[in-house]
């Protein structure tokens, strides 16, 4: 298997696959209140079984070219991931999204891992478009989406229920010939 660096602090990003759930299990199990806050993937995730679907779903995306997930690794254990939700390579679109567990938080590891899997779906599979959804709540993910060069297109008022409650999504994208022109974002 492979692993990307993600910098000199020795973080990695590698894929994540079924055989992995165990792994994805406990990082979820650490981190699943904080994960949780304002996505579904801790709920999706509770148990071994729950896990490995979740991976084989992604395994199966990856196999059909329409998604992918990579965890993020730092000093050998699993703390958060990035993901492509949805890959359209013929329309050329795809959507962006992290998750990361509280002990791997301020140290940049999903805009520096988000770098790299978008800089791969422009450059290797040909997207023009990558959008990243937050809820606007969500500062910390709206943060990456601007350290990521993005435009914020709008947002969708209360359109996402979560844990019994209605959330604002904002929608931010970048443009290939964006993120080629911006590549020095910080």
């Amino acid at each position: 298997m492979y692993a990307m660096s993600l910098g000199e602090d020795g973080a990695e990003l590698r894929p994540l696959e079924p055989w992995q759930a165990e792994e994805f299990l406990v990082h979820m199990d650490r981190g699943r209140e904080f994960i949780g806050r304002y996505i579904g993937l801790a709920d999706a995730v509770a148990d071994l079984e729950s896990a490995r679907a979740f991976l084989q779903g992604y395994a199966e995306k990856a196999a059909a070219d329409t998604g992918r997930i990579h965890g993020i690794w730092t000093d050998g254990t699993l703390v958060g991931g990035v993901l492509f939700r949805t890959m359209d390579i013929k329309q050329g679109t795809a959507e962006a999204g992290c998750w990361l567990e509280p002990s791997a938080v301020g140290r940049g590891l999903v805009t520096r891992a988000a770098r790299l899997i978008i800089d791969w779906a422009v450059e290797e599979r040909g997207i023009h478009r990558v959008e990243w959804w937050a809820a606007s709540a969500n500062e910390a993910s709206v943060a990456v989406a601007r350290r990521l060069g993005m435009t914020r297109e709008g947002v969708l008022r209360q359109s996402y229920s979560h844990r019994g409650e209605r959330h604002d999504m904002e929608i931010w994208s970048v443009l290939a010939p964006e993120w080629r022109a911006g590549r020095t974002f910080s």
